[in-house]
């Protein structure tokens, strides 16, 4: 018996991979920077943009 999310043909994407990763190379380049805080507050930033990018893009 097929699932419910497996029943329906337009499933949403998930974009918080890209918060995540945000987080973590902005972390990573700030530290290379002398400036942790503020490379994971952009890279978290950006990561979220492009989660709502996919989300918006996804409700079409």
């Amino acid at each position: 018996m097929p699932s419910a999310a497996m029943a329906s043909p337009n499933t949403p994407a998930a974009g918080g991979f890209l918060i995540a990763l945000g987080a973590i190379v902005g972390a990573g380049v700030g530290l290379s920077m002398g400036e942790t805080t503020s490379g994971f507050l952009i890279g978290t930033a950006i990561g979220i943009v492009l989660s709502l990018v996919i989300w918006w893009r996804g409700r079409r």
